[in-house]
């Protein structure tokens, strides 16, 4: 996987580094299927962060007996 799809995806490119990649991504098909691959990534880790967690008041389930 290239790099710079990850990091295009998740945003953290600066402008020069977005626009040259953007670029790239117009001949590149391996990086076009890797975009693909990973267009939900955002929306996913942000479900995590924001998923419910267990309470501070409950054991790991490997301490509760």
């Amino acid at each position: 996987m290239h790099d710079g799809v990850a990091a295009y995806v998740l945003g953290v490119l600066d402008q020069e580094e977005h626009e040259a990649f953007e670029r790239h991504l117009d001949t590149c098909e391996r990086c076009q299927a890797e975009l693909i691959e990973l267009a939900e990534l955002p929306e996913e880790l942000d479900e995590l962060k924001n998923a419910p967690s267990a309470s501070d008041d409950d054991p790991p389930m490997s301490m509760s007996r």
